[in-house]
């Protein structure tokens, strides 16, 4: 396996997604991924068959009840890199995997945990979604339409964004201190950390006045004529994103409004519910792709709304090569992309090396 983490061990304790999420995205830069499966689980993987979240890994089940593969997941650990687990707190260590247990066996081991409340704090032991992280965070009041409840952004924002590729991070900055100091150590990624780190540029629009009012009325959440969805003539739908007066000039141009003298300026915010429904209007005459072809070329910044079933193959995308197909599944291909060190095409399963050949590759 290419990319920048080639010759990295680690260990994956089959759990939550958003954790196989983060090991997936090692396995895409290169490391050697072993996932551990309970021995009384479908062998496949935790989004079966041949799910996106497990992709170039190399499964091994083991009954952690049972001594002897307990010992063997030990000795796994010993010569590991890296551990990740997305249990909730003290499940590790009941199952005699804490980090105390097995950094005392190996001292380099970067151990990674991952779960929605963080491994203190009053909610530590409650049960949790991204719905409730994005909730007490702050993230999930800002989306949604003026004057409606907030929308539920799928659950992208904690268990991905906020958890797997946080905690991706966290391993990548363990991994490189590790290189001054010769120690591992122990990642505490919460989700409802995450998600609310994710605000931080809102956070600095509040304090600075730029956000106003409530959702749905201001610059960046579908409050603006300017940075908002539109339906079209066939249903579709146009993403709309031309904050800079340049690039609202070329919309207008596009929309045949360019010479409509009676338009409100655009920034003047009292006007903003006119001037959208001029454009809703305007957008209605055309279907979503004859509007893409009036757009093509120019920097009004109008985009077509894309279904998963149509973005890979959106002519971008695919000049991009952005998906890849793994074992009959299409999939987002491995990002970001390195020049020197660049990642494979996820192997499918049936080509990846047996585990126990990679494992003896450790010398487990």
């Amino acid at each position: 396996m290419a990319g920048p983490l080639q010759g990295v061990r680690v260990v994956e304790l089959a759990g939550m997604p958003p954790a196989a999420f983060t090991t997936m995205m090692l396995a895409d830069l290169g490391a050697e991924v072993v996932r551990i499966d309970r021995a009384t689980t479908n062998e496949r993987g935790i989004t079966p068959p041949a799910g996106p979240l497990d992709r170039g890994k190399h499964p091994l089940a083991l009954n952690l009840k049972d001594p002897a593969d307990l010992e063997r997941l030990h000795a796994i650990s010993r010569v590991a890199d890296v551990l990740i687990e997305g249990f909730r707190p003290g499940v590790a260590e009941r199952l005699g995997l804490g980090p105390q247990e097995l950094l005392a066996a190996n001292t380099r081991l970067v151990y990674g945990r991952l779960t929605g409340w963080g491994q203190d704090g009053p909610l530590a032991d409650r049960a949790g979604h991204d719905i409730n992280y994005i909730a007490i965070s702050g993230a999930l009041d800002p989306v949604g339409l003026a004057g409606s409840r907030p929308v539920v952004p799928s659950n992208y924002v904690a268990d991905f964004a906020g958890g797997g590729m946080l905690l991706a991070i966290g391993v990548l900055g363990a991994l490189l201190e590790r290189e001054r100091s010769g120690r591992g150590q122990v990642i505490d990624s919460a989700m409802v950390d995450g998600s609310s780190l994710l605000t931080s540029f809102l956070h600095g629009m509040l304090a600075n006045g730029l956000i106003a009012g409530p959702r749905g009325t201001n610059t960046l959440d579908s409050g603006a004529p300017f940075y908002d969805t539109y339906e079209c003539a066939d249903g579709g739908y146009v993403a709309v994103g031309c904050v800079e007066y340049p690039f609202y000039l070329q919309l207008l141009d596009g929309l045949g409004l360019a010479e409509d003298e009676d338009l409100p300026f655009y920034m003047d915010r009292t006007t903003w519910p006119e001037l959208k429904e001029v454009l809703a209007a305007k957008f209605r005459e055309r279907t979503r792709d004859e509007w893409i072809t009036v757009f093509d070329g120019t920097d009004a910044c109008v985009s077509p709304v894309l279904g998963l079933e149509d973005a890979p193959l959106h002519p971008h995308n695919v000049a991009r090569a952005a998906f890849v197909e793994v074992d009959g599944v299409r999939q987002p291909a491995p990002a970001p992309r390195f020049d020197r060190t660049p990642a494979d095409t996820p192997a499918s399963s049936a080509d990846r090396a047996p585990t126990e050949e990679v494992l003896r590759g450790w010398g487990a």
